[in-house]
């Protein structure tokens, strides 16, 4: 028997969520289907560019971000236990690659911090790296120091990577987190090397109260130091002294 009125259109409803499901699982069979050839496919191109994978940085940052763009994570650990993809690339367990850059990192970090107060930048940390032979020949990017940076964020949030301007970043290694207002400041001092009261309010709209907190919780930090011989007081960051 034919069934009308509110039953006829469950039925519909039913057949409609049957047709929908079925096509949404065909769809996600086939993009399975293709993520497990595009990943075999990337499989192969790494072992086929191990040698420019280990020795040229720009290529490795590339290859890193097309495993980024597929779901492929280059550095994590493979169920097997031996070793990621990078493991096999670099000849050496991929994890204490970054590890003993990291190490070397922290100890730059360490070694400068009277003269930063714990901030320092990316590319200056690049090319005091380069100074050491140890980590020859293969060459160490400012995107190998990221990830290695990263990769110490299990031993909580006094390290790391922070952005400032356009492309411009520094690793912190000072206890003390940064504020938005922190960040803003340091992002301002791109373009002096240093940042006043006066400078914060006439091209932000600070209040002289907010720009005097934030400008001193930065002195407190070891962030900035203090210049008090011209007609204001202007606040350096360490760095644009050296």
């Amino acid at each position: 028997m034919r069934r009308v009125g509110l039953a006829a259109f469950e039925d519909r409803k039913n057949a409609y969520e049957d047709v929908s499901t079925n096509i949404l699982k065909t769809q996600v069979d086939q993009l399975k289907t293709q993520l497990s050839v595009f990943q075999s496919a990337l499989n192969y191109f790494a072992v086929e560019h191990g040698e420019e994978i280990r020795t040229n940085a720009q290529f490795r940052k590339e290859f890193a971000s097309m495993c980024t763009a597929i779901g492929v994570d280059p550095l994590a650990s493979s169920a097997s236990n031996r070793g990621s993809m990078w493991a096999t690339l670099l000849g050496k367990d991929v994890n204490d690659f970054y590890f003993e850059l990291a190490v070397k990192i922290i100890e730059i970090c360490r070694q400068t911090r009277d003269a930063n107060g714990g901030l320092i930048y990316v590319s200056e940390v690049r090319s005091r790296l380069a100074d050491r032979s140890q980590l020859r020949p293969l060459e160490v990017s400012e995107d190998d120091i990221e990830r290695a940076v990263e990769s110490c964020r299990v031993l909580g949030k006094g390290f790391e990577v922070v952005d400032i301007g356009a492309s411009r970043k520094l690793i912190r290694s000072a206890p003390s987190e940064l504020s938005t207002d922190h960040s803003t400041v340091l992002t301002a001092c791109q373009a002096l090397g240093y940042v006043s009261v006066a400078l914060l309010r006439d091209n932000l709209g600070w209040t002289p109260v907010r720009a005097g907190t934030c400008l001193d919780e930065m002195v407190s930090a070891g962030y900035m130091w203090v210049d008090a011989q011209g007609p204001e007081t202007a606040y350096w960051i360490p760095e644009s002294i050296w």
